[in-house]
């Protein structure tokens, strides 16, 4: 199993409109939702916990239980058993495929999909914000080797996290999926070496091919 780094967030209207203005809020979401579905029953996804995304990943394992169960009516309640079932599979999926570090700086505001992770690493809080989002990202990309990293989205803190995460893991392979917009397309565009740049990045949304062409198939 090979750990592959998710870097992604949905940015938010009071940051800096070069982030808000180009995402593409939708495409960020069937970005991740795309990703999880492909890596999850094969790899390890390990990303710093948002409220954004945390969720999404939460969604997909809980889809891949819920068809498992076989159920001829998909839409009627679940039985407590079918429950049961479903949190038991999730516990020990979610345990093996996920690990989300989360900054003990927003413990006052962790979403509620964190209590469903059994696989969380809790940093230090550092104090103030950018101190402790960087001591999470630290341990997050120093004790872990990856394989690969997705960039989807996001803030300021892609072009961090894409930075460090070259200067930790040179041979890794880095897939920015520009066609999210936001800080995503600005490492597109001024980061990302020539050589790897790809138009599929860029103008592709069918995400489920995309990933399975050029993560899946290369790692």
């Amino acid at each position: 199993m090979k750990n592959i780094f998710l870097s992604a967030s949905i940015p938010l209207p009071e940051r800096h409109p070069k982030y808000y203005d180009t995402a593409d809020i939708i495409a960020i979401r069937d970005a991740v939702i795309a990703l999880a579905s492909v890596v999850l029953p094969h790899h390890r996804i390990i990303w710093g916990g948002h409220p954004s995304i945390t969720p999404l990943i939460y969604y997909v394992m809980e889809r891949f239980i819920i068809n498992d169960l076989q159920r001829e009516d998909r839409e009627s309640q679940f039985s407590e058993e079918e429950r049961d079932i479903i949190d038991s599979k999730l516990k020990f999926n979610i345990q093996n495929h996920v690990t989300l570090y989360q900054s003990l700086f927003f413990e006052d505001n962790f979403p509620p999909e964190n209590e469903k992770f059994k696989n969380v690493v809790l940093t230090e809080n550092g104090g103030d914000i950018h101190s402790s989002i960087q001591l999470m990202r630290q341990k997050m990309l120093r004790e872990n080797t990856f394989s690969a990293a997705i960039f989807i989205g996001g803030m300021d803190g892609i072009e961090v996290e894409y930075n460090l995460f070259k200067e930790l893991h040179p041979d890794a392979l880095v897939l920015p999926i520009a066609s999210t917009g936001a800080a995503t397309k600005i490492v597109y565009d001024n980061l990302l070496q020539e050589e790897f740049k790809n138009e599929r990045f860029l103008k592709d949304y069918g995400y489920m091919s995309l990933f399975q062409k050029l993560l899946m198939d290369k790692i």
